[in-house]
């Protein structure tokens, strides 16, 4: 799918330096800088899940961790 992305001059400097950098295309940088923020987010998604679920049931233990 196409798809038009629409940069100020300093952003498409800052990405043709970083695809130079990389020896990538700029659409490889875009495409795998898009993949990484989602898996970014999809992590903490899951940590902040995590804590919720055994937060409450671990109230004592994470208390005295913190003081570790």
């Amino acid at each position: 799918m196409a798809m038009t992305l629409r940069l100020t001059d300093e952003e498409m400097a800052l990405l043709r330096r970083q695809a130079e950098r990389e020896g990538r295309s700029m659409h490889e940088v875009v495409r795998l800088a898009i993949q990484e923020r989602i898996a970014r987010q999809d992590h903490s998604d899951r940590v902040l899940a995590a804590i919720r679920r055994i937060g409450p049931r671990n109230v004592e233990i994470l208390d005295r961790l913190k003081d570790v």
